[in-house]
């Protein structure tokens, strides 16, 4: 009738960004990441160097060495994805950038490409953090599982207040 006993729905899923095996945030081998100094969420070790946007939204921002792209969610999520470990001190060397600040974004579109192998080969580690740094404007945020994963799988659960 008036819908007034429904439960709103209060999740919002956020995608892989890449094809890989998706491990918990603990595991990463960044204290900065593991112990969540920057927000909760999971990572993806790639298998491949696609890096798709992971929800619908806003580019908030491209690094200047395209290791890292942050973006706000249609949902108002604040999404960091962060391409592979100390991987800054490579200047954009391996690094594709295929969107700007201010871009709208669909899921699935296509960020970044990175030369996975010129990474390895440089001494980094290629694991891809994928953070909600707005996590305290939330109930919780939460890996949604490990292991194998297509880019767009779910890889975070954010439930809402």
């Amino acid at each position: 009738m008036f819908n007034l006993f429904r439960k709103k729905e209060n999740k919002c899923v956020i995608g892989s960004p890449v094809k890989g095996k998706a491990i918990p945030l603990k595991e990463v081998s960044d204290p900065t990441f593991a112990e969540e100094i920057l927000g909760k969420g999971a990572a993806v070790i790639p298998s491949e160097g696609r890096i798709y946007a992971p929800a619908d939204g806003e580019i908030g921002m491209v690094f200047e060495t395209l290791h890292a792209v942050s973006m706000t969610t249609d949902s108002g999520a604040e999404v960091l994805i962060h391409v592979g470990l100390d991987t800054v001190q490579m200047n954009g060397e391996g690094f594709t950038g295929h969107v700007k600040a201010g871009d709208h974004v669909k899921k699935g579109d296509l960020l970044l490409e990175v030369d996975l192998e010129k990474v390895k080969a440089a001494g980094y580690d290629t694991v891809t953090p994928v953070l909600i740094c707005n996590t305290p404007d939330y109930e919780s945020v939460e890996g949604a599982g490990s292991g194998d994963v297509n880019a767009g799988d779910d890889l975070i659960i954010i439930s809402q207040n």
